[in-house]
């Protein structure tokens, strides 16, 4: 298998009382660190309600950031099918294909928010339905084949695309999974990736390895190969130098992410909820380390090591996986939350990609020769200042 990835998946989440256009381009400047950092992909959401996940259009933002990165990939993170025509979705993604030379991932699901479904006249109990019908669709169209389909919600009549992806036969292609098997079932019938977003619940770590079971039999039963490396997985973990500095770092945003939570659950104070009890910082910590919550689950607080040492759990548990993601929950300040995508990018991801591999071994390769090399250093040097020093 080849060596892990890692990368960020941008919701994103942003407080409420916060300036919204200083905090898009706050985003585009993570996404800038992130790519001199060496992360290999930023995925980038798609809401439209609740007051803080506002990236309506990830297509909107990546055209915007693309131009001021270099390497890093782009990946839709999600697009929520059953909200967009699927001819018109097509052309779109396939157009940033281009524009960004071929840097584009694109992700599927159902729409998150019940609140974005509910303004579209969308009931839930379609929306998987509707997310399948309209995918299937855009493989025939990135793949250059002519769709014709009627359903419920949208028609295709002899449809394609007059401009194909940049990437051939297509881009990436993934669909989102959290505890459920249809996410799993979905991406493994068509041969696509999996973008696991529960990992740090509870019930979704759990999951893992059953989910990549009904993946592969899936795939198996429509006569498709999978590969872990296209597995995706998104974790809630911040880090620091100490644990203490961890813990105080989550403090500055946490109440935040308290309110919003209780304000798209409709949780009220004296309910029979964790979060309904939450009165301080330290205390929603304490949850979000602990217990956990919504879809934040729980999270990692620690140091470079700590995050090692949980890396290497969501492997064993799993049995592997391709890409891991930190989820940009604004937890910490800018600040805090740069240091500690730079401290893993600095002692985490060489654990896992072996880029330190080789000088260990040199290093170790020096102090077994050093008996010959370094004392016949000293020997030459001692002969050569006894010379200088002879009458």
């Amino acid at each position: 298998m080849a060596a892990l990835r890692f990368g960020s998946f941008l919701a994103p989440y942003h407080p409420a009382r916060e300036n919204p256009t200083l905090s898009l381009e706050r985003d585009m400047q993570l996404i800038e660190h992130l790519d001199r950092l060496g992360y290999h992909e930023v995925w980038l959401g798609e809401h439209h309600s609740g007051g803080s996940e506002i990236i309506s259009s990830p297509e909107l933002m990546i055209a915007g950031v693309a131009d001021r990165t270099r390497h890093i990939r782009f990946g839709t993170g999600v697009n929520s099918l059953c909200y967009h025509h699927p001819l018109i979705l097509a052309d779109r993604i396939a157009q940033l294909d281009h524009q960004t030379r071929g840097r584009i991932m694109f992700g599927a699901g159902p729409g998150q928010l019940p609140t974005d479904a509910y303004m579209l006249g969308i009931e839930p109990s379609e929306q998987r339905r509707m997310m399948v019908e309209s995918l299937e669709c855009l493989i025939d169209l990135f793949e250059g084949r002519s769709v014709s389909r009627t359903t419920d919600w949208f028609t295709l009549r002899d449809a394609r695309l007059q401009l194909l992806p940049y990437q051939r036969p297509r881009m990436d292609m993934v669909v989102a999974c959290a505890v459920t098997p249809s996410g799993p079932t979905t991406a493994g019938r068509l041969g696509l990736g999996m973008l696991s977003l529960a990992v740090s619940t509870p019930i979704g770590f759990s999951a893992l390895g059953d989910h990549w079971g009904v993946y592969e039999t899936a795939a198996q039963n429509a006569g498709r190969s999978v590969d872990r490396s296209s597995w995706r997985v998104v974790v809630s973990m911040h880090i620091a130098e100490t644990r203490e500095q961890a813990l105080a770092d989550l403090e500055w945003g946490i109440m935040d992410s308290i309110e919003y939570t209780r304000a798209i659950r409709g949780v009220k104070p004296g309910d029979d909820n964790p979060i309904a009890k939450i009165q301080t910082a330290r205390e929603g910590v304490a949850l979000l380390t602990g217990e956990g919550y919504s879809v934040f689950g729980v999270a990692m607080a620690g140091t470079p090591d700590d995050a090692v040492d949980y890396i290497r759990k969501l492997q064993a548990q799993a049995g592997g996986f391709g890409t891991l993601m930190f989820m940009a929950n604004n937890f910490a300040d800018t600040t805090a939350t740069r240091k500690s995508y730079e401290l893993f990018a600095r002692y985490v991801m060489p654990r896992f990609d072996g880029s330190t591999d080789p000088l260990h071994a040199s290093m170790e390769w020096c102090r077994e020769k050093s008996a010959v090399t370094y004392g016949g250093f000293v020997d030459a040097m001692k002969a050569t200042i006894a010379s200088h020093a002879a009458p």
